[in-house]
């Protein structure tokens, strides 16, 4: 959609950062002109009292110095909507977490300040990225996550962590030796302690039998018979 001399110098507010809030302005503002149009035709050219817009809208006519009362105002910040909805450069902005209200601001005044006085962002999460932002456009993808920078610098880190990683592995493998050289001691020891129990145990021991006194053998009396 081309636009006009004029529809280009109209801009969009701070306020209006995605594709999203284009729509709901553009929308407000296409009901309020055909409200305003209508009574117009009914009160036969009287004046017609202005409808109450939204803060977004407010502050889009304050920025474009638009009269809503006129038609002509109406229908080129209607122009220049849709040209916003359909053509405006858009990138999609991808965070570890909510980004505030505040840095939304500042980064969007950035962009339209270096990039395009009326570029639109849209806002993701990707929890996964760490620290930093993935920035996409309609052709472009670049990764600036902590993630992506991490990677890149992989083998560097691996440098410098490599004592540090290399030191717990040590540590459990003296700690395995010693566990190995101590089991392998109790084995000796037990082993040598072996053969002087066999030999206790193996020492015959008297019975109860060989031990008890040697009973005294005594005659028996005969029995006696009676002669008669």
């Amino acid at each position: 959609m081309a636009l006009s001399t004029a529809t280009q110098a109209l801009q969009l507010p701070l306020q209006v950062a995605s594709p999203v809030d284009v729509g709901r302005l553009l929308r407000e503002l296409e009901a309020i002109d055909d409200l305003l149009t209508q009574a117009a035709l009914r009160a036969d050219g009287a004046q017609v009292k202005l409808p109450k817009t939204t803060g977004l809208l407010d502050q889009t006519i304050l920025l474009n110095k638009i009269n809503m009362a006129d038609v002509a105002d109406r229908k080129k910040l209607t122009t220049f909507l849709k040209a916003m909805k359909a053509k405006a450069p858009l990138l999609h902005i991808s965070f570890s977490a909510d980004p505030s209200t505040a840095f939304i601001d500042k980064l969007l005044t950035w962009l339209r300040k270096e990039l395009h006085p009326n570029v639109l962002i849209t806002i993701g999460l990707q929890p996964n990225i760490g620290a930093g932002c993935i920035v996409r456009s309609m052709n472009k993808y670049f990764d600036f996550s902590l993630r992506q920078d991490f990677a890149g610098k992989r083998a560097l880190l691996l440098e410098k962590l490599g004592p540090i990683l290399a030191a717990p592995q040590a540590l459990a493998l003296d700690e395995d030796a010693a566990s190995v050289t101590q089991a392998v001691q109790t084995a000796e020891a037990s082993r040598a302690a072996a053969p002087a129990a066999q030999a206790v145990h193996a020492a015959p021991q008297p019975t109860a039998k060989l031990m008890a006194p040697a009973a005294t053998s005594r005659p028996t009396a005969e029995p006696q018979v009676a002669v008669s």
